[in-house]
């Protein structure tokens, strides 16, 4: 079992604790989702993805159908998305993935958090080229289909990443290649339980327990915030895998 399997079925149910705040942020999703895409999911590739993400997250159909038809709503608020770059505590990079209606709170709230934590909020490129952006499905498995197989079909898709277990297929890619490789597995009758977009550093900061401690203190302030969506630094955790 690779680590990067590993890692982000960890980070999947680590961001899924806490169940109101997961819809809170499947529902910023949807509606940035619908007011780029439109509300009907059977054209609206991202809007399908999410639904599943809901679905899999047990998020009521009834609270995504609300989520949906409100951002359908001409006069309903909208989000931007915008992502922050600083350092954390004993020079680790952090990205911090937000959406919002008010950058001007946002920016603020999280300069006193890097500030309070003993890190520093930067400007936009600061530490941006230290991460790629990359694409994650979970998969159901198929009968008679195996990794080998979906990887000699997804590598022309632009899929590089292939994990199996007994719950699950894992298959990552760069950002780009999120729509032909979700194209490629509903038309070919997969059912993807799961996805996401994330941010992977290139190489990993080691620190002790001690500091490690002092990262996690910022990570944990700057995802109870409310614009906030997804953290995502350069450290190397201890024995529970990368963080």
């Amino acid at each position: 079992m690779g680590r990067a399997f590993e890692y982000r079925k960890a980070r999947k149910l680590k961001r899924w604790g806490s169940m109101s705040r997961t819809f809170t942020k499947i529902g910023k999703e949807i509606t940035i989702a619908v007011k780029a895409g439109g509300p009907d999911p059977s054209s609206n590739s991202r809007l399908r993805a999410l639904m599943a993400n809901a679905k899999a997250a047990n998020m009521p159909k009834d609270t995504v159908e609300r989520a949906i038809k409100k951002a359908s709503d001409k006069d309903a608020g909208d989000y931007k998305e915008v992502i922050y770059e600083g350092f954390g505590p004993n020079g680790i990079a952090v990205l911090v993935e937000t959406a919002t209606d008010n950058t001007t709170r946002t920016v603020a709230n999280l300069r006193n958090y890097f500030n309070k934590k003993g890190g520093t909020l930067g400007n936009s490129g600061t530490v941006a080229f230290m991460f790629s952006h990359k694409c994650y499905f979970h998969v159901a498995p198929k009968d008679g289909v195996t990794v080998d197989d979906l990887e000699l079909e997804l590598i022309d898709c632009g899929g590089e990443d292939f994990e199996m277990d007994e719950e699950e297929i894992l298959i990552g890619g760069a950002f780009e290649s999120n729509s032909d490789i979700q194209k490629y597995l509903e038309d070919n009758g997969f059912e993807i339980t799961s996805s996401e977009f994330v941010y992977e550093p290139a190489e990993y900061k080691e620190l002790s327990a001690e500091q490690r401690e002092q990262v996690e203190a910022l990570i944990e302030v700057l995802e109870e915030d409310e614009d906030v969506q997804n953290v995502f630094t350069n450290m190397q955790a201890g024995d529970e895998g990368e963080e």
